[in-house]
């Protein structure tokens, strides 16, 4: 226990010699990310995350483990979020995690060759402690990011699938619904329960749905189209279905969907005209 508080204490004493060694050596020829920047800001953060990851990553020779990678959790949590860490192509990140590694392995072997009695045994067993923990916090700042990006993604696509999908109110109860792009099984779902709801707060009582913009339709579209056009007929709401182009037509021929159930015309301006 004693030389591993030795080892520690010439670690910390390291600290900010290997923060700055490790930007001095950053390839700054990074197309994008954080290590390419020159905002002084930037930097500044930078250098003071990676200090701070080495007051955490010491404590794994004083502390037990479980207790090691908890304390470690808040700054893997921090950066993975920061702006600029995700602005950064993880494999930009995972290149400097391998190449701190690399210091530690070097300054673990300065410092047994300063210390002629440690054996080759204790050195060993560091390098490999220090190795395992930089696999875990890897392995843990990858998975918070992806969670993190994951979750902002679902944000933005849900916000993309409500402006893509909104009901617009034109008078005397019609509104319209504009469908554009590719209609997925995502997007369907969000389409039948975000046109109820736009419908009934807005009082529609006759829903033009053109699909004039979709670029193809398929047996999912047509029965999602169906599914909404029957849901709200339910609620009391009228539909008329436009811009049925004549691929679509044939498409929907070679399918074998029926729109006999569905009152459709050619065009929205003979929608807004019926």
């Amino acid at each position: 226990m004693e030389l591993n508080k030795k080892m520690y204490t010439f670690l910390i004493e390291k600290a900010k010699q290997l923060t700055e060694e490790w930007y001095e050596s950053l390839d700054k020829s990074d197309p994008s990310g954080v290590y390419a920047s020159n905002d002084p800001e930037v930097v500044k953060k930078l250098k003071e995350q990676n200090f701070r990851f080495h007051g955490y990553l010491c404590n794994l020779l004083i502390e037990e483990e479980e207790d090691f990678y908890k304390k470690f959790d808040d700054w893997i949590f921090e950066v993975s979020r920061s702006k600029d860490h995700l602005n950064t192509p993880i494999h930009f990140i995972i290149r400097e995690f391998m190449r701190v590694r690399l210091q530690y392995m070097e300054f673990i072997n300065e410092f047994a060759r300063e210390n002629s009695d440690i054996s080759h045994e204790r050195v060993d067993e560091w390098k490999d402690k220090f190795v395992k923990a930089f696999d875990k916090v890897v392995l843990k700042f990858t998975e918070e990011t992806y969670t993190y990006q994951t979750k902002m993604l679902q944000a933005q696509r849900e916000m993309i699938n409500e402006l893509s999908s909104p009901v617009i109110m034109l008078k005397g109860g019609v509104a319209l619904l504009p469908l554009v792009g590719d209609i997925d099984t995502q997007r369907a779902k969000f389409l039948l329960e975000n046109t109820l709801k736009q419908c009934a707060k807005l009082q529609v009582n006759h829903l033009l749905i053109d699909i004039s913009g979709v670029v193809m339709i398929d047996t999912m579209v047509a029965y999602q189209l169906f599914q909404l056009i029957e849901a709200l007929n339910l609620i009391g709401v009228k539909s008329t279905l436009s811009g049925i182009r004549p691929e679509i037509a044939q498409t929907a021929v070679q399918l074998g969907l029926n729109f006999d159930s569905v009152h459709t015309v050619s065009t929205l301006s003979r929608a807004l005209d019926f």
